[in-house]
């Protein structure tokens, strides 16, 4: 099954998250199908927190991805904030 989820990168303490489009069976951080976003948790002042392209995110649900608990609820309060601006 193809899911959509979080890969960790970034230095110790300081973490960094690619959202990737991989297969269920792979490990967290291996190789994945294709790289569709990132997420950064310690985002400061001017820094992008989320960034995801949406018509790849789309086309990866239509054929059948599914999405990961944290994937989910970051992809709401992402839609949340583009219909509050």
């Amino acid at each position: 099954m193809v899911t959509i989820r979080l890969a960790r990168g970034g230095a110790k303490k300081r973490p960094f998250y690619h959202i990737v489009v991989t297969d269920s069976r792979k490990r967290r951080d291996s190789s994945y199908i294709e790289r569709i976003g990132y997420f950064n948790p310690t985002a400061r002042g001017q820094e992008v927190k989320l960034n995801i392209e949406m018509e790849r995110f789309e086309h990866w649900r239509s054929h059948g991805a599914q999405t990961s608990d944290r994937v989910a609820s970051l992809i709401k309060s992402h839609l949340k904030q583009a219909e509050a601006a």
